[in-house]
């Protein structure tokens, strides 16, 4: 972050962000249950796939908790200003997607995603959810819904600039989720190119 914070808030920030946010609701919900998500459905321990799984109740259930996991830490955080929040926030995201308690194997981000700007940057929040509204209206795909809203995300970031922590937080936090979902990205392109080849047959 900017030179001139104080770096022992911004550590325990990191570290309370990473530790909630790698705990995983939807595994540890479908253990309870004798299922292992990494088996089943898209294979992601996320509210999606928990919805896919386990039943719409049950994925709605996850995605509040996932949302509380980068919400909570922001907020708790905030008190030692907005770096430290948005510190709290990103670690909290990366946790979710790199779990230690999952061998690495996390979810994709998006709900935490959602909750870190929650607590960090609300008033980037509308524009983030209409840039994912406009993407999953084109596409009906969930995963490309978040890499519209994340694209959005992004350029919350270069439009804080010359505050460079938000723009860093902004650009950061985009570009991990449009990461994690290259999948997504390459599954969608594959289908355009397949519906354009049947067209042109």
């Amino acid at each position: 972050m900017t030179v001139g914070h104080s770096w022992g808030p911004l550590l325990l920030a990191a570290v309370v962000g990473y530790v909630v946010g790698a705990i995983n609701p939807a595994s540890i919900i479908a253990h309870m249950r004798g299922i292992d998500l990494h088996d089943e459905g898209s294979g992601n321990p996320g509210a999606t796939n928990a919805g896919r799984v386990l039943g719409r109740r049950t994925g709605v259930i996850v995605a509040i908790l996932d949302i509380l996991k980068g919400l909570l830490p922001a907020l708790v955080f905030r008190f030692f200003g907005e770096s430290t929040a948005e510190m709290a926030g990103f670690m909290a995201v990366v946790g979710h997607i790199t779990s230690p308690f999952l061998k690495g194997r996390g979810g994709k981000g998006v709900a935490t995603t959602l909750g870190a700007l929650l607590g960090a940057h609300p008033l980037w929040v509308p524009f983030v959810l209409l840039g994912f509204g406009i993407a999953y209206a084109v596409s009906r795909r969930v995963g490309i819904g978040a890499v519209g809203g994340a694209v959005v995300l992004i350029g919350c970031g270069i439009a804080a600039a010359p505050v460079w922590d938000d723009t860093i937080y902004g650009v950061a936090l985009g570009l991990l989720v449009i990461v994690r979902h290259s999948r997504n990205i390459a599954a969608a392109w594959r289908d355009r190119r397949s519906d354009t080849h049947d067209a042109g047959g």
